[in-house]
């Protein structure tokens, strides 16, 4: 059984279709990368299995639950917890604050021992604990969403574009921190322009365009496909 399971899941806003019947699985313990032009419907999908839009139809079942229709609250509650595009930290509450609305549900002890493991993963967070989240770097906003989904001790971490607008040296450090949360076993659906990066990241991939998914298989496949090649890492031609 998939730790996430979507099959045939439709969302639309109001009369245009942004996921056109899209399935896929995300197994315990995996990494697996959505890639896809502006457009294709990538957030749209973190959004649908995080609860905050509504479905015209399909199932998502999360760890053998069934939450298509479940709130945001609930999704939480079961172990998913997502770091959103543009990063959306409380820019006029401090470093601490935001990561302790993280575990917002979750016991105190367990909060704060999560702090602190949030802490030594990204050491820059705990000298700017009690600075504004708004006055952050563009790079420490990033650690500091991604820190707050942790909190939550996530069975499944969702990642929105986590190296959007950041600096080449900074996206390496962002990548080495998703590799060091792989590896203690958190599993990951990862949503990400730099498809270079997410690809080496990940086991596996899926490619999205116009709200339908298009093309999957292990990373490595994926890496060179050359499709992917041409439509994703500058190499080649764009099929015809």
């Amino acid at each position: 059984m998939s730790l996430l399971a979507i099959d045939d899941l439709r969302v639309s806003y109001g009369e245009i279709e942004a996921l056109r019947g899209v399935s896929l699985s995300v197994e315990a313990g995996e990494v697996v990368t959505i890639l896809g032009a502006n457009g294709a419907g990538k957030t749209t999908l973190m959004r649908a299995v995080s609860g905050l839009l509504g479905k015209r139809g399909g199932q998502i079942a999360f760890d053998g639950q069934d939450i298509t229709r479940a709130g945001a609250d609930r999704i939480v509650r079961l172990g998913v917890t997502q770091a959103p595009e543009g990063r959306r930290v409380f820019g006029t509450l401090s470093v601490l604050e935001n990561l302790r609305l993280g575990g917002f549900t979750r016991p105190g002890a367990e909060v704060r021992a999560s702090i602190e493991q949030a802490y030594e993963m990204f050491p820059r967070l705990r000298e700017r604990s009690a600075q504004l989240a708004g006055t952050l770097s563009g790079g420490e906003q990033q650690m500091l969403a991604i820190a707050r989904a942790l909190v939550g001790r996530p069975k499944l971490l969702l990642l929105d574009e986590p190296s959007l607008g950041l600096a080449p040296i900074i996206v390496q450090a962002i990548f080495r921190s998703l590799r060091q949360i792989a590896d203690s076993g958190v599993t990951i659906l990862l949503v990400e322009q730099n498809a270079r990066s997410a690809l080496k990241l990940a086991d596996r991939g899926y490619v999205l365009e116009v709200g339908r998914i298009v093309l999957d298989g292990r990373a490595d496949t994926l890496l060179a496909s050359p499709e992917v090649q041409a439509a994703y890492l500058g190499k080649g031609h764009a099929p015809g």
